[in-house]
């Protein structure tokens, strides 16, 4: 049970408050005790650093972190001390991620079927020369990819949606799939979006 509660997510911001990474609860608190990052209280956004964070009482509904004589509240948002870029993270090219980054729509049809009924289809098929890559990989529905097959679009007379590419970092890559409310405070709904605009 202490070992799942210490692999929950939790947002980090940059010291000008914007997301730059989902990390555990563990590493988390790491980076309060060292000092490198202070807990931000997502209701009023107080600011915590170790010693308060550790004094805090926390509440009979949420988890918590047991020692042998402490409990301590488990931090949903911390904010880094000194760091203040953006993160450079690439994204991995991954099944998961282009789920994440194509929203599971047929990037032919738009349609949002169930995940089972949607494939990976490449762009330009590997039987002429295309390769697995964010640029030419999208995701289809049975029905669309069974329509392309193993054609050119222009052969299939079909269009894409939107043009496939490599997606900037953002939460949702993470290895993280849970996003908790209070997240919402300092991740806007364009940015967990941000790649439909692009």
């Amino acid at each position: 049970m202490v070992s799942q509660v210490l692999q929950r997510p939790t947002l980090v911001l940059n010291r000008s408050w914007q997301p730059v990474n989902v990390a555990s609860v563990a590493r988390a608190l790491t980076m309060v005790w060292s000092d490198t990052a202070k807990v931000v209280d997502p209701a009023d956004y107080q600011l915590y650093d170790w010693e308060d964070w550790s004094a805090l009482e926390p509440d009979s509904h949420e988890p918590v972190i047991r020692s042998v004589s402490q409990r301590f509240r488990v931090p949903e948002v911390i904010t880094l001390t000194r760091f203040n870029r953006l993160p450079t993270t690439t994204v991995a090219f991954s099944r998961r991620n282009l789920f994440k980054r194509d929203r599971f729509m047929c990037q032919y049809c738009g349609r949002k079927p169930k995940p089972d009924e949607l494939t990976i289809d490449h762009v330009i098929p590997r039987s002429r020369g295309g390769g697995s890559s964010w640029e030419n990989c999208v995701l289809a529905c049975t029905r669309c990819n069974h329509s392309k097959a193993d054609r050119l679009l222009k052969q299939a007379g079909m269009k894409l949606l939107k043009q496939p590419a490599h997606p900037k970092w953002n939460p949702i890559y993470s290895q993280h799939s849970t996003r908790y409310e209070s997240w919402s405070k300092f991740i806007s709904d364009a940015y967990w979006n941000a790649e439909l605009q692009e």
